[in-house]
């Protein structure tokens, strides 16, 4: 008989640390394009090593349909917040809001000092938070991430779409 060996870590020294999971789930036969097209882009902004960015791990939730993922530790909200706001991934995350391609997006941000935010776009099944908690439009202070986490401070950069952009007629 074999005793588990038990560990921990000491995060002491990442008080500011997010953890934050994305996913995509196809929602139609274009979809599987659309999730599949971009791994290698995704692989290579990894490969840069953003500033802030301590983990990236890939993680697969279904295969019918197929629900693709990640999850990534950063080493606080404004490197996270700064580089989603920029290239390569504002330009994702453009494309998608304008078109989905078929696919619905998600994610979740847990905040080592407390506080969770998530959203969830043209999500097909609900999960996660949404499987249980109340769901609201993702509308004024709910529109960015810092508003929904009620993180304080100014912003690292400008939205990579505005919410007047985006439901402009």
């Amino acid at each position: 008989m074999a005793k588990a060996e038990r560990r921990t870590v000491d995060l002491s020294g990442y008080p500011d640390m997010v953890v934050i999971y994305l996913g995509q789930r196809v929602n139609s036969p274009k979809g599987l394009w659309t999730a599949l097209k971009l791994g290698r882009p995704i692989a290579q902004s990894v490969a840069a090593k953003p500033d802030g960015l301590l983990l990236h791990e890939t993680i697969v939730w279904g295969l019918f349909p197929p629900h693709l993922g990640m999850r990534q530790y950063w080493r606080d909200f404004d490197s996270l917040e700064q580089w989603a706001r920029s290239l390569p991934h504002q330009d994702w995350w453009k494309k998608f809001l304008r078109d989905t391609g078929g696919t619905g997006f998600w994610h979740e941000v847990y905040f080592m000092r407390g506080g969770m935010e998530a959203v969830y776009d043209t999500m097909k099944t609900e999960l996660g938070f949404s499987a249980f908690a109340p769901v609201e439009p993702a509308r004024g202070r709910l529109f960015s991430a810092r508003g929904r986490a009620g993180v304080g401070g100014e912003e690292t950069a400008p939205s990579p779409l505005s919410e007047e952009e985006l439901y402009r007629s």
